[in-house]
């Protein structure tokens, strides 16, 4: 028995997307064609499987398990999943055949391997001129640094976060999870449909290189302009903004309830003081930015002791009332019940044969026509192999299982 290949609608129905590697970066940029209508097919193998399936909790019941992974399941929706054992030659054969139908490709495995497969750009652009590949490695497939191995949290160092993320007296923190990858993502997606586009116009494919450390310094520009324009180095300064004060997140009543409070000029203060009433936000030097930062650890704990004693939630419709930027600091349940984003069906459920129904974001945009959508949760491993080969590549049955008896499909 296997399984059917669903039925594809969305902008992208009619694209054909070819995907290898594993973790964040590539198969994010995978989900969210996918999720927009694009058939694609992601290549595994059971002798190295993608790391979201075997080392990057949490699980489904807190049980390890290969079809168990929440990170797998909310990265790759939408898939189809075909088991291939690459170092086969018949292996490669199949995988070639499914690029050759196939108008995109997305692999993020370190610079390198692909063409040592036989799967590179220049070498599949012979079987198949339009191809638009996508190779989103952790620096770029060129430079000195290019094969050098990492993950999320070191390229988020390497990006200068990590730098500006803690507290001026201790060491920097780690953003948790990889951030970057998510970052590399976007601009991934973008560079597909520009690539698509050029194909359109000229009939030709291409190969990008997209580094996912470039991504992240791009989004470091405030502070290198800081250095370009003046030689400041920025460092950590807790949840300060140099222009804003004061500017943090303050206790709420309730265990580990926050919420965010930012005051922008000295008119937006005098809405806060009035609205906050005690003696100590009549004192002159409040009044001004200048009076503020100069004194402003102690205003810090003045408001905390302030905030400490009222819910998040009242306590920021109070500041949004008065005109005061303020929001709740929310935690992980927060997200999952809010109203804004259940009203945007942020969140959909899907079902899975080992993990049952579960929910993973869906879209974060929404086109007016052609709107994208969760269809259907992650695949198990090699669950649409024989859909695949034999139901699109016209494999036969007996060709099929003598696939799987030499190893090929393992």
């Amino acid at each position: 028995m296997t399984d059917s290949l669903p039925k594809r609608e969305g902008a992208l129905s009619g694209l054909h997307v070819v995907e290898f590697g594993g973790y964040g970066a590539g198969p994010a940029v995978g989900k969210s064609l996918a999720e927009h209508g694009a058939e694609v097919i992601r290549v595994e193998s059971m002798l190295r499987l993608d790391g979201f399936r075997t080392n990057y909790p949490p699980y489904t019941g807190n049980i390890p398990g290969i079809e168990r992974a929440a990170m797998f399941a909310i990265t790759n929706d939408n898939k189809l999943s075909v088991s291939l054992n690459l170092k086969t030659e018949k292996g490669r054969e199949i995988a070639i055949r499914l690029v050759e139908r196939a108008q995109v490709v997305v692999e993020n495995f370190t610079p390198g391997a692909m063409d040592r497969l036989g799967l590179g750009h220049d070498a599949m652009i012979v079987h198949n001129p339009t191809l638009v590949t996508l190779s989103t490695c952790n620096q770029g497939r060129t430079g000195p640094q290019a094969k050098r191995a990492g993950f999320g949290s070191h390229l988020t160092s390497l990006s200068g976060f990590t730098h500006l993320t803690g507290w001026p007296d201790r060491q920097p923190a780690l953003l948790w999870g990889p951030y970057i990858d998510y970052i590399a993502v976007a601009y991934g997606v973008v560079a597909v449909l520009a690539g698509l586009e050029k194909v359109r116009r000229t009939g030709a494919g291409c190969h990008i290189d997209l580094s996912q450390y470039e991504t992240g310094v791009q989004w470091m520009a405030p502070a290198m302009l800081r250095y370009f324009a003046n030689g400041e180095v920025m460092d950590r300064d807790g949840n300060r903004d140099p222009n804003s004060v004061p500017h943090g997140v303050f206790p709420c009543s309730g265990e580990e309830r926050w919420c965010a409070i930012s005051v922008h000029d000295d008119a937006e203060w005098s809405r806060f003081a009035s609205e906050v009433g005690e003696p100590w936000v009549k004192e002159p030097d409040f009044a001004t930015v200048a009076g503020r930062r100069a004194d402003e650890g102690r205003l810090e704990e003045l408001i905390a002791g302030w905030t400490s004693s009222q819910t998040r939630e009242a306590l920021v419709e109070r500041m949004r009332r008065a005109g005061v930027h303020a929001a709740p600091v929310n935690d992980m349940g927060d997200l999952y019940s809010d109203q804004q984003l259940s009203f945007r069906g942020t969140f959909e459920r899907v079902d899975h044969a080992v993990m049952g129904l579960h929910a993973v974001p869906g879209p974060p945009y929404r086109l007016s026509e052609t709107p994208g959508k969760v269809t259907h949760g992650a695949p198990m491993v090699g669950q649409h192999t024989e859909a695949v080969l034999c139901g699109i590549l016209g494999f036969s049955s007996a060709e099929f299982e003598e696939l799987k008896a030499a190893d090929v499909l393992d």
